[in-house]
């Protein structure tokens, strides 16, 4: 029997994980169909200008000018291809359960297209049974049968926004399918552009592996922003103890304390597998309080910039804030769950007159309210603060200017790395003071 070649790639979902996915595809010399529900991020896909950070406006053009990348509206640009991913959102409901309703609209949207010999792969990521339990009867809904007509896996999606050494194209990549002839699909179709594809036994392992990554990283940062509240009160530096801890080599792994958990997978992807738990009469007890610890942290911030405006005599009503950084992590522009819009928004609310300098997120909705990053940072800005708050800690900023001319900061990363005066630490018992 011949082996299978796919020459086309469907892709669903243009975001952080589909587009740097499809370019991948199409460098690797595969015609690639895009398929995005916002008309804007089609033209702009289109016209190759990108609006992710991991794939730079050269790249995405240079494919889009070859005839490698289209994106599309519509799902009929799909009828033609070998192989088809699904990278949609996977939220949480109000009561952190699972919302899997764009896997279901994108499934069955699927079927007038579906078509024998086609591969269909979920990589959003979602609690085990997913894909056998809702994508599965939905496709199979056309008439064809998986594992017979058609191929249906699940392989996680594993993007780290911002990370300089890995990314969509060198992480290797698990695949689990519905069968063993789905799974060998899914590994034909990932070779050709990661260097490692590592299959295991079904599309509920695959999906497992996924939550036990996020479940695990959730748990750990918790834990040590659990600790750094800890120190706060034992009048220790949380950041010296992780520094001493982390030079053993083994058994250890440092996590860092912070404002909170952001992104779209750590805040959210533990509470599928905690949901689906309870199917089975467990509660993960680990999950849900490492998930309230996280939800804690804003708050914990408040409280510090509100210790740290006391110890000048000042009041948090009507306090001068200036807020560094409001996305997520460090040198991205991705505000998903970002912790940095719970503090602003409860400044706000306490009477503090906020504002926020952040070079990568021109804009912010806060409580139903737009906010403008401040157009640039400069000595006379920090110095008109009353208080400034470092929520994220891009490099484009000048820390040490900021501790010059700074009269109050509170550093929730770590960005001045030593103690000073008037300099509040997460995590430092040792309060700043003249």
């Amino acid at each position: 029997m011949e082996a299978w070649k796919p020459s086309s790639v469907g892709v669903i979902g243009l975001g952080y994980v589909g587009l740097p996915l499809a370019v991948g595809f199409a460098q690797a010399g595969l015609t690639v169909h895009g398929v995005e529900q916002n008309p804007d991020k089609v033209a702009r896909v289109n016209a190759g200008d990108s609006y992710i950070d991991d794939v730079t406006s050269a790249r995405l053009q240079a494919v889009v000018v070859s005839g490698a990348l289209t994106a599309s509206t519509e799902f009929s640009a799909l009828k033609n291809c070998d192989a088809v991913i699904v990278c949609v959102p996977t939220p949480l409901t109000i009561n952190k359960a699972p919302d899997v309703s764009y896997i279901e609209n994108v499934s069955r949207a699927l079927v007038p297209y579906l078509h024998k010999g086609e591969l269909v792969v979920l990589e959003s990521t979602t609690y085990p049974g997913t894909t056998d339990e809702v994508m599965l009867p939905i496709l199979e809904s056309s008439g064809l049968k998986a594992g017979v007509d058609f191929y249906l896996a699940f392989s996680p999606e594993r993007v780290d926004p911002g990370n300089v050494h890995y990314n969509t194209l060198n992480t290797p990549k698990v695949v689990g399918g519905l069968d063993a002839a789905s799974t060998e699909r899914a590994c034909t179709l990932y070779a050709l552009v990661v260097p490692q594809v590592y299959p295991v036994s079904s599309c509920r392992a695959a999906e497992m592996a996924k939550l036990l990554e996020n479940t695990f990283r959730l748990v750990n940062v918790s834990l040590i922003n659990e600790l750094a509240v800890l120190c706060e009160k034992m009048d220790m530096d949380i950041w010296e103890i992780i520094d001493a801890a982390k030079t053993k080599p083994y058994g250890f792994m440092p996590f860092y304390p912070g404002p909170g958990i952001g992104g779209h997978c750590i805040p959210i992807d533990p509470f599928y597998l905690s949901w689906k738990a309870k199917e089975y009469d467990i509660d993960l007890a680990f999950v849900e309080t490492a998930g309230k610890v996280n939800d804690a942290m804003p708050g914990f911030v408040v409280d510090k910039v509100a210790f740290a405006l006391n110890s000048v005599g000042r009041a948090t009503r009507g306090a001068r804030v200036l807020v560094l950084g409001v996305a997520y992590k460090k040198d991205i522009s991705d505000l998903r769950e970002s912790p940095a819009l719970k503090v602003l928004e409860k400044l706000q609310r306490w009477g503090a007159e906020v504002s926020y300098f952040d070079s990568h997120v021109p804009e912010a909705r806060v409580a139903g309210v737009t906010l403008r990053s401040l157009p640039r940072l400069d000595a006379e800005t920090v110095h008109g603060a009353d208080c400034v708050v470092i929520l994220t800690d891009h490099t484009s900023v000048d820390y040490a200017m900021v501790e010059q001319r700074a009269q109050l900061i509170v550093d929730t990363r770590n960005a001045i790395q030593h103690k000073g005066p008037r300099l509040f630490r997460l995590g430092d018992g040792t309060e700043g003071i003249e």
